[in-house]
């Protein structure tokens, strides 16, 4: 795929995600069917790539949310931890 193309794939789709925001999500079906209703998108592939491409994106923003959260409810976790062994050795 030439590199051009991945630059429209990703500028049409983040077009998309903003006009049409909370509407996609992390299902390709889902997303496919809802870019054939506010879009017109001619060729098969280009609209498998368009909603392949908001799929990824929406997953790894999922998972870059879980991974912060886990990060923040670690640091208390620990310091709990910190709290037993303090009074075992007291």
């Amino acid at each position: 795929m030439p590199i051009g193309n991945v630059n429209r794939v990703r500028r049409i789709s983040t077009e998309l995600m903003a006009t049409y925001k909370g509407e996609f999500g992390i299902d390709f079906k889902q997303n496919k069917k809802l870019l054939n209703e506010v879009a017109i998108v001619r060729s098969k592939g280009l609209k498998n790539e368009i909603a392949g491409y908001i799929t990824t994106h929406l997953k790894r923003e999922l998972e870059e949310q879980k991974e912060k959260e886990s990060l923040v409810d670690q640091p208390e976790t620990i310091s709990q931890t910190g709290e037993m062994e303090e009074q075992l050795i007291s």
